[in-house]
């Protein structure tokens, strides 16, 4: 499966910049593995048989959840992209209930970054494009929002 963005480009159009969605979102999955693991470590150091198992099951359902988080962070930045072209600009997300946003760079009145402080630490940020009669769209968690704003309004 290709990128979305290379079967819409229009003749003559071309990609600008691209980013995806930040691998904070991996963040919860990564606690949930931190969590079974220290679950199993607390197992195999419990010299009762009783107590072993209950600590095993737990890490054992632990992962099951960190397993779920992992391939929904996954799938989430697998099914999100986000591109500036010479033309427009193009968000899009999911897989088979896709939702795409698209605004032609001369319509773009203005772009807003918001970043908290994890995010301008880790560099990721709520984007808003506001569009001239188009309304506005929010583009939520995506890697380097600076730059991303940078390419929309540097023309």
């Amino acid at each position: 499966m290709g990128r979305y963005i290379d079967d819409i480009l229009q003749p003559g159009e071309k990609v600008l910049y691209s980013t995806n969605a930040h691998w904070i979102f991996y963040l919860p999955a990564v606690a949930a593995w931190i969590v079974a693991l220290l679950l199993y470590i607390i197992a195999r150091n419990t010299v009762s048989p009783g107590l072993e198992t209950m600590w095993l099951v737990l890490a054992a359902a632990t992962a099951l959840v960190a397993v779920a988080a992992t391939a929904k962070a996954w799938f989430h930045v697998w099914t999100t992209e986000t591109d500036v072209t010479n033309l427009r600009v193009v968000h899009k997300t999911g897989f088979i209930k896709r939702r795409t946003f698209e605004m032609s760079l001369d319509k773009v009145e203005s772009v807003d970054v918001n970043q908290s402080i994890l995010g301008r630490i880790m560099n990721y940020g709520d984007v808003t494009v506001r569009g001239v009669g188009e309304g506005l769209e929010t583009i939520r968690t995506i890697a380097s929002p600076l730059d991303f704003r940078n390419h929309i309004t540097a023309r």
